[in-house]
Formats: structure tokens, C-alpha cells, sequence
């Protein structure tokens, strides 16, 4: 809903401060119903069925990538220019180059922390021979190398609907005659700016294979979000936005599909019934606790009965295809149904691989997929605090531990914080660590972020995993710079494969580092 001046969104007032229970209690917006989907009407014996439930989550896709080498072979013609700039014009050079290309593709590929697959590279003239080429369907991007020939050829590149990335040499080999016009000729078309949105500045690279895989990496964390089938328990929601999975639906066409709480009732009535699911979920819980990084603070059945709810929740998500959970009314709704609290639960979830969140925000849950999809490492949904000093505090119940998608972080199970009930890990991140920090804003057009550093874990009467993260930018900036509410982070710099993903789907980008 808009108001009558423009297209802000209507924000529902919280009724108390942020971390108090009323700001759990979301509005509930469309969503379609699981009846297209595997679990529709699905028991508990169904779930139990299925042997990859305790299993790693499913991989990312890989990026499909076509390579195409443009040239042209000029004719010698006396006492006139008859060549444009450029080291290829020869048959023979060309195939010399094209050898390069999959030599160095290899080395991109082999180096990759992404799946990315490459297509045989292709040589062509012109735009036609660009548009007969029969794999470009299979394709999610073209990664186009112009070392010569006509315009038509990025035109017919663009034309296909893929993706496009340009690859130009200056000193990695022969020169291109598009490393001279490039811009003036094609990007600005004879003016003085951008003459088109689909290929821009950010989409050419020169000689730099780092730079290419950068540009592929956001490609592919952006193929795996886009269209994504995430469920909502409870329903799809927003904090204070009612449009915000409206947002999200439209501008990453996510697939979001609704498990209404009268039905998880049922399942976990049912797992609570079943003495072997029980067992199992002790056991893992027995397990996990023998872990020397783990510090039991809490009651053990609370801890025990978050695995149980692992297993409903992780069966949910195989048998609809899923890699991503989130669930509404996390606050209260689950607590008499678990008999815990979902925290752990979406922290373990999200240590096998998958994207689990707890609010059900869809301001901020693309921006999860998206970190993780481009990472390949969990992300910490957080509520931030006020900048101040150079440094901000976050904070949320369920963070991941494996925060570097491989080794655990050492955590302390203690009850979630507002209710001091049930099983939240404080996880301890590593001091030192540099983390990306993305904020998005509510109606889906300008998310803001940086790159900061994590000077100190504290313990503070807040919610229990917090991290005090230091910037280098002013107080002001930052603060003037925090649309939305939550915040997402994750280990590591991807901040410019944030902007270089965010543009495709027209989202702007500010880095306030």
C-alpha cells in the first residue's frame, strides 16, 4: 500500500522497542499455499521417509557460461588504412587465441570458490554467427572477447536475453581493437554517457582473470536467487513494511510458499509421538554437545527438542525442493508447539548448508540468499544499533556457527533472550574477521552496506549472538545511511559483487566504506 504522496511503503508502527515480542508480530501478506508443491497434505511418516534428511543441503547451480571470440581477417589494400587496431587477423591467430582463452578459463575454473561451468569457446565475424550459435540457449551468461569485428556483435550478444561480460586484452595478449572504442563507440554510442542499462562500464573487464571471476561469482549467487523456492512458516511478512514480500516476489521473482502453522502443529505433534525421531534428535543433540566448542547454558530437552524440530523443518525442505526456510511469530507461535525456541534449530540449519531465517522479513531475506548464493557461506540476519565512534553493535539468536562455510565457531547455548526460554546459540565470532555488511532498504531500490571488522563479541542483556563491528567512515554517514531494519552479514569482502548483482535486477548499491 502507498500513500497518497508517492510510493513510500505504509510502515506498521511497532508498539515498543525493536527487540520486544510486538515487533515479531508481522502482517501476514499473499504467499501462495503449498497445494502445487510435494508436502502438500504431507504426515509425519512421509518426512521421516525421506534418507537425505540429515544430509548436506543441495549445492548451488552452476553458472553456464558461453565464450565468444569475435575477429576479422582485413585484406591488404594499397596506399589506404585497411586494418583497425589489434593483434588477431589471421585464421591462425584466431585459433591461437581461442587455445589462450581455454587455457585461462581453465585456470578460472579450477580457481573457483563458485560452481561455474564453461562452454566450448566459439569464434565468430558477426552478429549473425553470434545469433546461430546453437548452445547460447543452455547459457546463463556470454562472455564476450572482442578482439575485432563490428558493433552487431554486442548487439547480437545482448539480443540473446543472457547476461554480458567482455573480457578485453591489453597486455594479457594480443591487443584488442575494442580496448580502444569500447566506450566512446559502443558503451556512449557516440555521446557522452551511457547509452544503455543491460551493458554498462561495470561489464568490462581488461586482462584481469580475478576481475572476470568476481563479475561470474555475483552472475551465479544472482542465478541461484533468482526464482528461489523459500517456505514461510507462518506466512510471508515484513517488518513494518505489509509490501514487502510483494517486493521481494518482484524483484527476484522468488518463489515463496506458505506452511501455515495449523499444519506444523500436526507434524511436530507427530514427531513428539514417535519414539525413534525422539531418540535420534537426543542423540544428535548428545553429539553435538560433546562438541569442546559448545557450552551448555540452557536445559538440555530444550536443546534436544530443537533437533526434533531440525528434522521437521529439514524434511519440509526436501520434500519441497527447498534450500530456504523462514519462519513468522518466531517470537511466541512455535515456542508451545517446539517446546523450545526455533533459534538453534535455524542456526544448525544453516550450518548444514541451508538458508534458514528466523522474522520471515522479506526486506531483508533476499539479501540473505543473495549473500549466501554469492558466498557460499551462511549469513547472520542482525538487529543493528546506533553507529557511534567508529564502531556498531549487532546482534540476533540465531546466528550460524560455521560463519566461513567451513570450520565451527566455538558458542555457548543459553536461552533466547526476550523470552529466556528454550535454545540460542551465542556464537563467538572471530575478532579480526572481515565481514560484509548489507542493508536493505524497504521498498527494494537502494540496499547501502561496507565492509567492516569485528573488534569484540561482548555479552550484553541483548540478544545473544552480538558483535561489536568497527567501520571506517563517519558516525554521520552511517547513520544517515540504515534504510530498513535488519541487517545482513557475512565473513568476508563481497560488497562489489553485491553492486555488480544488485544493478541487474535494478536495485542501486552505496558502499559507505
Amino acid at each position: 500500500m502507498t500513500d497518497p504522496a508517492g510510493d513510500v511503503p505504509r510502515l506498521v508502527q511497532p508498539r515498543c522497542c525493536p527487540c520486544s515480542v510486538s515487533r515479531r508480530e508481522f502482517l501476514k501478506v499473499g504467499g501462495a499455499a503449498l497445494g502445487g508443491l510435494a508436502v502438500a497434505g504431507l504426515t509425519w511418516s512421509a518426512l521421516r521417509a525421506e534418507e537425505a534428511r540429515f544430509g548436506p543441503a543441495p549445492a548451488r547451480k552452476p553458472l553456464r557460461v558461453k565464450p565468444v571470440l569475435s575477429y576479422e581477417v582485413p585484406g591488404r589494400q594499397p596506399q589506404t588504412s585497411w586494418r583497425s587496431w589489434g593483434g588477431i587477423e589471421t585464421p591462425a591467430q584466431a585459433a591461437e587465441e581461442v587455445a589462450r582463452i581455454q587455457g585461462e578459463l581453465d585456470k578460472v575454473r579450477a580457481a573457483a570458490d563458485f560452481p561455474v561451468e564453461f562452454l566450448p569457446v566459439a569464434s565468430v565475424r558477426n552478429g549473425g554467427e553470434v545469433a546461430a550459435l546453437q548452445d547460447v540457449a543452455g547459457a546463463d551468461a556470454l562472455l564476450l572477447y572482442p578482439a575485432g569485428a563490428g558493433g552487431d556483435v554486442f548487439d547480437a550478444a545482448r539480443k540473446s536475453g543472457k547476461h554480458v561480460v567482455v573480457f578485453i586484452r591489453h597486455k594479457s595478449g594480443p591487443v584488442y581493437l575494442w580496448y580502444e572504442i569500447v566506450s566512446p563507440r559502443y558503451l556512449r554510442s557516440h555521446t557522452d554517457r551511457l547509452a544503455m542499462q543491460d551493458l554498462t562500464y561495470d561489464d568490462v573487464v581488461v586482462d584481469s582473470l580475478e576481475e572476470l571471476a568476481l563479475r561470474l561469482r555475483a552472475l551465479g549467487g544472482l542465478k541461484n536467487t533468482m526464482g528461489q523456492r523459500i517456505l514461510a512458516i507462518g506466512g510471508a511478512s515484513g517488518w513494518a513494511c505489509e509490501k514487502a514480500p510483494d517486493l521481494a516476489r518482484e524483484r527476484f521473482k522468488l518463489d515463496i510458499q506458505d506452511v501455515p502453522y495449523a499444519d506444523l502443529a500436526k507434524l511436530i505433534q507427530a514427531a513428539r509421538a514417535d519414539a525413534s525421531a525422539v531418540q535420534a534428535a537426543r542423540e544428535r543433540a548428545a553429539a553435538y554437545l560433546k562438541d569442546a566448542g559448545v557450552q551448555l547454558e540452557t536445559e538440555q530437552k530444550y536443546v534436544e527438542n530443537c533437533f526434533l524440530l531440525e528434522q521437521v523443518f529439514r524434511g519440509l525442505l526436501v520434500k519441497a525442493d527447498a534450500r530456504a526456510l523462514t519462519i513468522n511469530s518466531c517470537m511466541g507461535t512455535i515456542m508451545p508447539m517446539a517446546e523450545t525456541t526455533a533459534c538453534l534449530t535455524l542456526s544448525l540449519l544453516n550450518d548444514a548448508g541451508f538458508q534458514a531465517f528466523c522474522e520471515s522479513d522479506f526486506v531483508v531475506v533476499p539479501s540473505g540468499l543473495l549473500a549466501t548464493n554469492i558466498s557460499g557461506r551462511p549469513n547472520f540476519l542482525n538487529d543493528p544499533t546506533y553507529p557511534h565512534q567508529g564502531v556498531i553493535t549487532l546482534a540476533h539468536c540465531t546466528a550460524p556457527r560455521r560463519m566461513d562455510g567451513k570450520a565451527l565457531e566455538p558458542a555457548r547455548l543459553l536461552t533466547h533472550f526476550e523470552s529466556d526460554y528454550g535454545a540460542s546459540p551465542k556464537v563467538e565470532m572471530a575478532k579480526g574477521t572481515r565481514v560484509t555488511n548489507v542493508i536493505p532498504d524497504f521498498l527494494a531500490k537502494r540496499w547501502t552496506g561496507f565492509v567492516g571488522e569485528i573488534v569484540d563479541a561482548p555479552f550484553l542483556a541483548i540478544c545473544r549472538s552480538q558483535i561489536d563491528v568497527a567501520y571506517k567512515c563517519p558516525d554521520a554517514k552511517v547513520a544517515e545511511n540504515m534504510p530498513g531494519f535488519h541487517w545482513m552479514t557475512v565473513y568476508g569482502d563481497y560488497t562489489r559483487e553485491t553492486a555488480y548483482a544488485l544493478r541487474k535486477v535494478g536495485i542501486a548499491w552505496e558502499n559507505l566504506g
